[in-house]
């Protein structure tokens, strides 16, 4: 007969993912163990295989949770004063910095990790960036149809740039509050549509 679920399954669950989240930003993917995932959760190592069967199967929920949140908040639809393209711009700028608040630990397994899994579950994975990318680009072409909109390579690089400075500010501001976030995600903004003289 299979073991029933626990009631808690699903909060358990969360808890182990947030701790092996830690436990992989810490070690690195490749040092970590299940020894020491479970240790963290102070429960037995039979007791976290109830969970997840290996610990691929853990990065890979890790990261499909993590992404596809990030996902839906960075690409949800226009806020009910955003009706403009600038103003979608700073919404998007400012949705992508409050996903990453108190999550820099998910955010370092995203970039150190992902290309530990199988092809096939990193395009699981990527999709989900896409979809992001997708979303900016098309804000971008947007407000500078002509310089962007004809020049794939350029709006690709200039779309990168944006995330780059949004992917790396926990390296430089760790445990910003969210009003830094604010004052940054406006920082970007007038950055990319104004350059240094918007600043």
């Amino acid at each position: 007969m299979a073991r029933p679920i626990a009631k808690d399954h699903d909060e358990k669950r969360a808890q182990i993912l947030n701790t092996a989240a830690q436990v992989f930003a810490a070690e690195g993917y490749d040092r970590a163990s299940m020894n020491q995932i479970a240790s963290a959760c102070g429960i037995s190592k039979a007791n976290i295989y109830h969970y997840y069967a290996g610990k691929d199967a853990m990065l890979f929920d890790l990261l499909e949770n993590y992404l596809s949140e990030l996902r839906d908040r960075v690409c949800a639809p226009p806020e009910p004063g955003a009706t403009t393209p600038e103003d979608r711009l700073l919404q998007t700028v400012r949705a992508v910095l409050r996903a990453y608040q108190g999550a820099d630990d998910h955010h370092r397994v995203q970039v150190s990790a992902l290309g530990a899994l199988s092809e096939d579950r990193q395009k699981v994975l990527r999709a989900y960036q896409r979809d992001m990318v997708a979303h900016l680009s098309a804000i971008l072409t947007e407000i500078a149809p002509e310089d962007l909109g004809t020049n794939a390579r350029k709006l690709r690089s200039v779309t990168m740039s944006v995330f780059g400075m949004l992917n790396w500010y926990y390296m430089w501001n760790s445990g910003a509050g969210s009003e830094a976030r604010e004052d940054y995600a406006q920082v970007v903004t007038n950055l990319t549509l104004k350059g240094l003289h918007g600043v």
